[in-house]
């Protein structure tokens, strides 16, 4: 190979990786201890590094409103939200898509759980809860505030201030139920999904803190994506993305979320939220 030839070769290499220099960037809202997620999500990444043919990086972040501002600023392209911060996050993104939720997520629920001390027990009907100490999870979390708050002020006809003698949010589904546990909260309100994963692995003392009411479904997580997708990795890769996550099948990262499955979402799907966050006052 001549000189001219070798010259042009690099070049073209370096034109090659130049176009897939972009690093496709996504998160996560933290509703889980922060080791549990990183183990989630960097899998997830490989998963998506392998389907899409570019370099996939997880971002954490420490909050609920921090992922909504990580996917306004363009930081990361793709979020698994829950309902409401999917719902605030598009509402900032002009174009962008809710485009895959798991299974389950059709139909989620939130568990009310006490303390032993308190004496309630698992009933049909909403439990006479107005009195106690009372914890939600993170203060944008769909299963650990929003739905508990609409579920509340329903059935017990009074805002969580004038209802509970303290009113606490842990920040994430994993601290509500240890708080409830140990008592620093008598009630709290937790994602279904959390504490069933939890009490499979032996990690919740059932003779401390105990589900005392489960409710109606609603729907939850989703993978939302930036309207502008295709303008920044090439025409075609938002649906190539949706495939990778509806394809995705291998059994214990499905378990990790744990979900059944993917199945195909849009931003209708959450009006639901919307007009619960509405109702209550969360968004305008």
């Amino acid at each position: 190979m001549n000189a001219f030839a070798k010259l042009l070769t690099v070049m073209m290499i370096g034109i090659s990786a130049g176009a897939h220099a972009a690093t496709f960037t996504f998160t996560a809202i933290p509703d889980e201890d922060e080791t549990k997620l990183r183990s989630r999500f960097d899998k997830v990444a490989d998963y998506l590094e392998t389907k899409l043919g570019v370099d996939v990086q997880y971002v954490p972040v420490k909050s609920y409103s921090a992922a909504v501002t990580a996917f306004r600023n363009n930081q990361v392209q793709l979020a698994w939200f829950g309902g409401l911060s999917g719902v605030q996050a598009r509402r900032l993104v002009p174009g962008s898509e809710a485009i895959a939720q798991g299974y389950e997520d059709q139909f989620f629920k939130s568990y009310f759980i006490a303390h032993h001390s308190t004496g309630l027990t698992k009933q049909e009907s909403f439990p006479a809860i107005g009195g106690y100490t009372f914890t939600f999870g993170s203060k944008d979390s769909t299963s650990g505030r929003l739905m508990p708050q609409f579920f509340i002020e329903r059935n017990l006809g009074k805002r969580p201030d004038d209802l509970f003698k303290r009113v606490g949010f842990s920040g994430d589904h994993s601290r509500t139920v240890a708080q409830v546990e140990a008592g620093v909260y008598q009630v709290g309100a937790v994602n279904y999904k959390v504490w069933d994963s939890m009490v499979a692995e032996g990690k919740v003392d059932t003779a401390k803190v105990s589900v005392v009411w489960e409710s109606p479904a609603y729907p939850d997580y989703q993978w939302s994506v930036r309207g502008d997708l295709d303008a920044k990795f090439g025409a075609g890769f938002k649906a190539k993305l949706t495939a990778a996550l509806l394809e995705m099948k291998d059994p214990d990262l499905l378990a990790s979320f744990p979900r059944q499955s993917f199945i195909p979402a849009d931003n209708e799907d959450f009006k639901p939220v919307e007009d619960v966050a509405k109702a209550i006052g969360l968004i305008d």
